[in-house]
């Protein structure tokens, strides 16, 4: 492919009123969420982003990764949106980015608003789940396991962060994902069993019946699930344990509890 880089303006100070803006972006949920925005970083997550429909506003592309093929290709599809490109030097991509690794790309993209509760289908609560990490790996098990309903409780970490969308590796654009959420109005009124896992459990997550529309409720990471929910829960269930660990991940117990529905409904429908 023919060099591309004379066709975009190029950007090399970070005094740039547009790069500051940018860097704000990154940096601050509260300015996300003012400009209903999120920044999406890289190749894969922006193929993605695009083919999901998401709106994208501003493309940023590091110098050294201009005539780099799949980065060409990301571009034509962005111009054919008339979505406008900028290219940042190395040196200030490098700055921009909070990434050890500067990406080939950055895309500034509106921020989705889920819109529908699937109704009859299980959904995850997310009570004050604070690690971004903990937080992208339960929107990929959410989207994995065929759950695609999710309400974030209002103190959890935001959603659309850069590094909940790294870790979430695309599931966020699988899913209709709630935020700022009062998850004692929603598990009130949720038309399903209300599950909550703890290690005081009174049944096996095994001898639970998961195949219906369930409500799984998780908690923060220290604290678990606050009183006030586990008070709205139907069942508590323990995830046996036969090692020496006192307790999972959040989002290990998660991935144990949503696999394990996955299990029961294949058997139901085999049988």
């Amino acid at each position: 492919m023919a060099d591309m880089q004379h066709d975009y303006t190029i950007l090399s100070s970070s005094h740039n009123e547009e790069v500051k803006a940018l860097v704000r972006l990154l940096d601050s949920a509260r300015e996300r969420r003012k400009n209903s925005a999120m920044v999406i970083e890289g190749i894969h997550l922006l193929d993605t982003c695009l083919g999901k429909g998401v709106q994208c506003r501003a493309c940023y592309v590091n110098e050294t990764a201009l005539n780099k093929r799949e980065v060409q290709a990301l571009l034509a599809r962005v111009a054919a949106l008339k979505v406008p490109v900028v290219v940042l030097a190395t040196g200030l991509f490098g700055k921009v980015t909070r990434l050890a690794s500067a990406p080939e790309i950055l895309a500034v993209c509106e921020r989705p608003v889920a819109q529908d509760v699937a109704a009859g289908q299980p959904c995850l609560m997310l009570e004050d789940i604070q690690d971004p990490g903990n937080m992208g790996t339960l929107l990929r098990c959410a989207a994995a396991s065929g759950v695609r309903t999710v309400f974030a409780g209002k103190g959890c970490v935001d959603v659309y962060s850069p590094k909940v969308l790294r870790s979430g590796m695309g599931a966020h654009f699988a899913l209709s994902l709630f935020e700022g959420e009062d998850l004692a109005v929603r598990l009130a009124a949720w038309e399903g069993p209300r599950l909550v896992t703890h290690l005081a459990g009174a049944s096996s997550l095994y001898d639970v019946d998961l195949t219906g529309p369930v409500a799984f409720v998780f908690g923060n990471e220290g604290s678990g699930v606050s009183d006030e929910l586990l008070a709205l829960a139907d069942r508590r269930v323990l995830i046996p344990m036969p090692g020496e660990a006192e307790s999972l991940n959040v989002a290990m117990a998660a991935t144990v509890c949503l696999f394990e529905r996955v299990r029961q409904c294949s058997l139901e429908v085999n049988q």
